[in-house]
């Protein structure tokens, strides 16, 4: 799997899948709080993560097309695709609980929309499971320079190191 977006050729997308997942964590246990102990201002915290979640989501979806845009068709497409879907369907769940709740009073979290945020995370540990099977495939293809190794492989020629002494 190569990737147009890369930083020192790794994919870009795969890194920014952390953002919008963790957000979303924290929007979770910041809910459960709430719910659990009664403070408004939890919620709202909640919401707002959530809702910074979903900005990182749109941010990685646009990421995962790009990438989507050069693979062939097969096996790495398909899983591709189906991650994509995945997140997608993650943080149409978190979207769903943002808009329920931007009408409620203090946008506090109740145990229903707990429920759906908790089934959510699950869907997307099926999206982590599906990216990391991505990143295995990718790092199948490339190999990781060993020791003082120029990227093709060869060693460097000469001293890597070296050390001077002080003139006396």
């Amino acid at each position: 799997m190569q990737s147009r977006l890369r930083v020192r050729g790794h994919p870009i997308q795969p890194m920014l899948v952390t953002f919008p997942f963790g957000l979303f964590v924290s929007a979770t246990v910041l809910d459960l709080a709430n719910v659990l102990s009664g403070l408004a201002f939890l919620g709202l915290v909640g919401y707002w993560t959530a809702v910074a979640g979903l900005v990182a989501a749109a941010l990685t979806a646009v990421a995962g097309m790009i990438d989507l845009w050069d693979v062939r068709a097969g096996r790495t497409r398909r899983t591709m695709v189906t991650a994509n879907l995945v997140n997608a369907g993650v943080a149409a769940l978190f979207l769903l609980g943002c808009l329920i709740r931007a009408e409620a009073p203090q946008r506090g979290a109740t145990g229903v929309l707990l429920a759906v945020e908790l089934v959510a995370l699950a869907l997307g540990a099926v999206g982590v499971w599906l990216g990391a099977r991505l990143l295995r495939e990718f790092d199948a293809g490339r190999r990781e320079p060993s020791g003082f190794e120029t990227p093709d492989g060869t060693p460097f020629p000469g001293r890597t190191v070296e050390i001077i002494r002080p003139r006396a």
